[in-house]
């Protein structure tokens, strides 16, 4: 079972930093958004989603391998 997570900066509705967690449980790819939050991402932050998640889609393939 993968260990990896991966946390993406971002801001709720309020303008509080919050952080969107993705990691990998059973070969599937879990998102973890801010609870009961909106979560805010600037062009930068997004990129980095994308690249969690990308990374995570890797590890979850190769769980199920």
């Amino acid at each position: 079972m993968s260990s990896k997570e991966w946390s993406v900066s971002c801001r709720d509705i309020a303008g509080r930093r919050r952080d969107v967690t993705v990691f990998v449980r059973q070969g599937r790819v879990v998102l973890v958004a801010p609870p009961g939050e909106t979560a805010i991402l600037s062009p930068l932050d997004v990129g980095r989603l994308r690249a969690a998640l990308r990374d995570a889609v890797v590890d979850a393939s190769a769980e199920t391998a």
